[in-house]
């Protein structure tokens, strides 16, 4: 019996069947994932936005698989091949290797040192020999100069190559001889001559080989670069004495020169066929299952980054650091809007110093600033320290700001459209300073491979790469909501049920029209229809409108139960959101119809007691050690403060203020076992480190978060 793919994924994720099918229609009808999540938790379950996007990946999955089998049964239906059996045994494949698997004897092949055997006349012979009964086999009965077999071992020698091809095809085969290569597979890495030198940054696989599963997928994915980089040869087999006995016990029945015939065929389409072949398939499943991981990391990493701390609306001078050519100065409103901008010398000469001091002293008078953001990139110490030694106001924020990507955004599309009368620089420092006051706002502007929170981008899938960046971006921007007076294009593109267009839409009718004042107002909005609407409105916020639930996560679907709730108090809704002892009264059950349970009307209240609350932590100040601002400075045993860059399997690198991050291995994560990492840390976490190890030559630091 087939099973639907409703019943394949419950299975899977151990869910209802049901469950599986509520999300898929509703996937079908339009409901983005954010939207499920949040606000149909009656329908799905109150299943998470990881269930309901593996549900639609997995879906996807299935019916690409269903595609290769159509497109199978087309091609056998077509050549006249397709029989009750196959066709059962086409349908029956669970996944891609037992379907391809079932196909490979009837796949159009090239002409094959098989077909040539054919061809003259051995497949008779062959069958003798691999039925190993007990009929004789007379191979100089073939022997037939016209059909270019002249002797009695090209007779044996073309049977064996029919037997060979026979045995790879055969799917019982197959199927032993993979789950050996999964049980007892070796990953062996060595360097290819004369790469040394070259090579040197793949130097600990130069002579590496351990056990395909403990072969953690970071490693994998480093040997296959430096494969692809012909730095290293990489082999995945298991021990072939090991496999050829396994072979021998499955096919060879007889000791007879048919049985001896079959062990030299099996011998010879191990080493040709099957060992080449098999070998492929492990490797892409390794590596399939490396770029889940290596993906998961870099999506768990870039959530982290979206939802750090911001600064929030404060006024901002932003500087980006420069020796030669100097730090470009900005000053920012409290939306992020450019105020003012020059360049300053403040790591040149004394006058040039002096000089510097000035302008920003002045600059921080005449803009009221409230907080200075500082790039990270080169120059960015030195200009720290002559910022913290002016006299600035006790209360004026200085922050170093993680500048990656930063040049990548201020030559973007996004930035000419914005500042198209400014230069690159500009464009630069005001998205340092953007990214202190509201990261998610401003990274969301960047390809998240930019950003530099991941490892292997370039090699792992970029398809599933980008869903699920994708799906992060969106997640991280759903959750904490979006002004729909103040955001950008690029911002409202990622509310659920939006888009690039609508977007723009938005734009255009709150430029035309003021901002808007009610949520119900967004349905005047070109092309923004009733399902657009269903799918955005909880997360879109209007602070200042005139319905108090519109600065909530309340959905405008359910604004009637708010009211009477207030109804039911005695009081107005305003009344009711400031008022905890009343909304302690309200029985919930009371509430509860076919369309609304207990999970979303605990929501509700979550929302009414905080309406608009920003889901991230509150901003806290930063600071390097003073005097470490190179690796020079250095000293092992060192305890000094740094922010975690990124997480990888192995460990966490973290910035310590020298223009070099430092890893802290998996194993100096803790004082007790680590299994992954992201237990431990998270991109963006301050944390205390020691210094184990520097190697200013090869540019490694090492560092602890045991002991301090």
């Amino acid at each position: 019996m087939i099973r639907s793919h409703a019943q394949i994924i419950a299975n899977e994720l151990h869910i209802r069947t049901e469950q599986v099918d509520t999300v898929a229609a509703l996937l079908d009808d339009g409901a983005t994932v954010p939207f499920l999540s949040r606000y149909r938790k009656e329908a799905t379950g109150a299943l998470d936005e990881v269930q309901i996007a593996a549900i639609r990946d997995r879906r996807s999955e299935l019916a690409d698989l269903d595609k290769r089998r159509s497109a199978i049964l087309a091609s056998l239906g077509e050549r006249d091949l397709l029989n009750d059996a196959l066709q059962q045994a086409v349908n029956a494949a669970p996944d891609l290797a037992a379907l391809e698997d079932v196909y490979l004897p009837f796949r159009p092949k090239r002409r094959t040192r098989a077909q040539i055997a054919r061809e003259r006349g051995l497949e008779p012979l062959a069958k003798i020999f691999y039925g190993q009964d007990a009929q004789t086999a007379a191979p100089e009965a073939f022997v037939d100069p016209d059909k270019e077999v002249t002797t009695v071992e090209d007779a044996l020698s073309g049977a064996r190559d029919i037997i060979a091809e026979w045995i790879s095809e055969d799917g019982a085969v197959r199927s032993r001889l993979r789950t050996f290569f999964h049980r007892k597979a070796v990953v062996k890495a060595a360097v290819v001559k004369n790469q040394e030198e070259s090579g040197s940054k793949f130097r600990d696989y130069f002579d590496w080989q351990e056990p395909v599963g403990k072969a953690a997928g970071h490693r994998l994915l480093a040997m296959l670069r430096g494969e692809n980089e012909k730095v290293l040869s990489l082999s995945i087999r298991p021990p072939e004495t090991e496999a050829l006995e396994l072979l021998r016990r499955f096919l060879v029945r007889s000791q007879s020169i048919a049985g001896q015939q079959v062990a030299l065929a099996a011998e010879d389409s191990y080493k040709r066929l099957l060992a080449p072949s098999l070998e492929n398939e492990l490797r892409g499943e390794l590596k399939k299952q490396a770029d889940q991981e290596a993906i998961l990391v870099f999506s768990e990493n870039l959530r982290e980054l979206l939802l750090a701390a911001p600064l929030g609306q404060k006024r901002t001078l932003a500087l980006d650091p420069g020796f030669r050519t100097g730090a470009k100065l900005v000053c920012l409103g409290k939306q992020g809007e450019l105020l003012h901008f020059t360049t300053i010398y403040p790591t040149l000469s004394r006058k040039q110093q002096e000089e510097a001091a000035q302008t920003v002293v002045e600059l921080c008078k005449r803009y009221a600033i409230e907080a200075i953001a500082i790039g990270n990139g080169t120059a960015s110490r030195e200009t720290e320290a002559f910022v913290r030694a002016l006299e600035l106001p006790a209360e004026v924020i200085v922050a170093m700001v993680d500048e990656s990507g930063a040049s990548i955004y201020s030559a973007s599309e996004v930035a000419r459209a914005e500042f198209p009368d400014h230069d690159l620089t500009v464009r630069g420092a005001v998205s340092i300073g953007r990214r202190l006051q509201d990261p998610l706002a401003e990274l969301i502007k960047l390809d998240p491979k930019a950003i530099g929170v991941g490892q292997y981008q370039h090699d792992v899938n970029q398809k599933a790469l980008k869903q699920s960046l994708d799906d992060a971006v969106v997640s991280c921007v759903n959750k904490v909501g979006v002004e729909v007076n103040s955001a950008s294009k690029e911002l409202l593109t990622f509310v659920s049920g939006l888009g690039e267009t609508l977007a723009a839409n938005i734009l255009a009718y709150r430029s035309e029209h003021g901002p808007f004042v009610e949520r119900r107002q967004l349905l005047k909005v070109p092309r923004l229809g009733k399902k657009a609407f269903e799918q955005c409105a909880g997360f879109l916020r209007i602070h200042d409108g005139a319905n108090p639930l519109d600065r909530s996560g309340v959905h405008p679907e359910r604004y009637g139960i708010v009211q009477q709730m207030a109804k039911d108090c005695g009081c107005a809704v305003p009344a009711l959101m400031h008022n905890e002892p009343l909304r302690q009264q309200i029985e919930l059950d009371r509430y509860v119809d076919e369309q609304v349970g207990l999970p979303t009307l605990h929501d509700i209240m979550a929302e009414l007691g905080k309406p608009g609350r920003d889901p991230r932590q509150a901003f806290a100040a930063f600071a390097f050690a003073k005097g470490v601002e190179k690796v020079e400075d250095l000293e092992e045993g060192m305890r000094l403060p740094g922010i975690v860059t990124n997480v990888t399997k192995f460990g966490a690198f973290v910035d310590i203020g020298v223009h070099q991050d430092g890893l802290v291995h998996i194993s100096q994560l803790a004082d007790r076992y680590v299994k992954d990492p992201a237990e431990v840390v998270k991109v963006r976490q301050q944390v205390q480190v020691r210094v184990l190890e520097v190697d200013a030559k090869r540019g490694r630091i090492a560092l602890s978060l045991r002991d301090v």
